[in-house]
């Protein structure tokens, strides 16, 4: 990500290099909502988000003046970047993992064993807590997602829960693992860039995200409850096709690299399935290949706006937004708006919030020492309004899966008012910024200043 970050300094600002992003944006948000006004289903997903990325691509080709054989290098070295690979991956692993555990029956097991021991008006409550455990165990939403998301498919089926009620709530937990865990590369990233350590930028982040999710909690509680209670009563399961679930679980939670747990559960299903009957050594290697297509559109998506976000920040457009919001800075507290400001169009423009904080942390950082803002508490911003919006955006690799395991049932705008978390995390935030006496008392309550390098 280090060509990210120098190009957004040396570059010179300029509104044009701004114009692939409009054009990509315009392109697939404009072409959903036309379909969704004239009453096309699904309109949002019509056009599929790689083509709307491509048009974005074609038009810096287009418009940027650099030399074609440059444009290609920028371009695939966008494409190529760490992080945006690292994403690509863990893709092709959830996907697998995804289908596999489905094939040989781990899914309707799962759901079948909560559906019958836990009460249906606690279910969206759960999925929740559960995806904000296993997102904060294993630093990354899409992870916690892909585990969670056909079990929150089926209990919102067989539970008379609203689905879109379920999915924002399954959103809002991994949101809150993507933004609080010390694994997590935004968290990584957002105290690395500012140059702190990482327990002080967790107990500040903690401070605001736990009251936030707590009251999420509350209003699943209230609203989370089906319109009839149905009493307990006994599903059919096999407690052994639950095991990859909960073994995902346990190896997040100790710590473990995502890689490995996402691959060891791919292999748990896989003899599990082949113990069962349920497919043999040949269709296993097939249903982990569907898991690789089911990728597909993310993965290519991934790509194409890595390849964007790259040209358009040597090209100034990352620049000349920078160059507008410092003008909007006149002390601390504007300060601190102006860094989720910043990070937040960001990531609606490269639709990664890892990405978005590396491309804006040193400028966030001087930002921070030329305003008198506390290094932290920047981070903690950073990393909050950057998962806040990757949270919110359709063409984002979260709600996209998230979407996906609904199949076409549930729809964007369905979906965005229930995302209680991010709004409430923004609140929340935005109250810690303006509200002195409760920064200075949660500041006090730290150690002395660090630096990353004591982390």
């Amino acid at each position: 990500m280090q060509e990210f970050r120098q190009d957004t300094y040396h570059a010179q600002p300029s509104a044009l290099g701004l114009v692939p992003f409009f054009v990509f944006i315009v392109t697939y948000l404009g072409t959903g909502i036309y379909l969704e006004l004239v009453g096309v289903k699904m309109g949002f997903y019509q056009l599929p988000g790689p083509v709307a990325a491509s048009v974005g691509v074609a038009s810096a080709f287009l418009l940027f003046k650099s030399d074609l054989n440059q444009k290609f290098n920028d371009f695939l070295a966008g494409c190529g970047d760490k992080n945006i690979m690292t994403m690509c991956v863990i893709y092709l692993l959830a996907g697998a993992f995804a289908v596999v555990s489905k094939a040989m029956g781990g899914v309707d097991s799962t759901v079948n064993l909560g559906l019958t021991y836990i009460p249906v008006e606690y279910l969206a409550a759960g999925v929740f807590v559960i995806a904000a455990f296993i997102s904060t165990a294993i630093g990354t939403s899409v992870g916690a997602i892909v585990a969670l998301g056909p079990i929150a498919v089926g209990l919102a089926q067989q539970s008379g829960l609203s689905m879109p009620l379920i999915l924002a709530a399954l959103l809002g937990g991994a949101m809150f693992g993507d933004n609080l865990s010390i694994i997590s590369d935004t968290t990584i990233a957002s105290t690395r860039t500012q140059d702190v350590a990482m327990n002080d930028k967790f107990k500040i982040n903690l401070y605001i995200a736990l009251p936030a999710s707590l009251l999420t909690v509350v209003l699943l509680l209230i609203f989370g409850r089906p319109e009839s209670v149905v009493p307990l009563s006994v599903h059919d399961f096999q407690v052994l096709k639950t095991l990859p679930y909960l073994l995902v679980l346990i190896l997040a939670l100790l710590g473990l690299n995502v890689f490995l747990v996402l691959f060891v559960g791919v292999v748990l299903s896989g003899g599990i399935g082949l113990y069962y009957g349920n497919f043999t050594l040949l269709s296993f290697g097939k249903e982990i290949y569907n898991g690789f297509s089911n990728m597909q559109e993310i993965f290519l998506l991934s790509l194409l706006t890595g390849g964007i976000a790259f040209m358009v920040t040597r090209e100034g457009g990352v620049a000349w937004v920078i160059s507008k919001i410092e003008k909007l800075i006149v002390g601390p507290k504007s300060a601190k708006v102006g860094i989720a400001a910043l990070v937040s169009v960001v990531d609606l423009a490269v639709a990664n919030n890892t990405v978005a904080i590396v491309i804006v942390g040193e400028i966030t950082k001087k930002i921070s020492v030329k305003f008198g803002v506390d290094r932290r508490e920047s981070a903690v911003i950073l990393d909050i309004f950057s998962c806040i919006f990757q949270g919110l955006i359709p063409y984002g690799a979260q709600m996209l899966i998230l979407l996906g395991f609904a199949k076409g049932s549930v729809d964007f705008l369905s979906v965005l008012p229930l995302l209680w978390y991010q709004g409430l995390l923004g609140l929340l935030t935005l109250l810690y910024i303006f509200w002195s006496a409760y920064s200075a008392w949660v500041l006090k309550s730290l150690t002395p200043k660090t630096t990353g390098a004591q982390a």
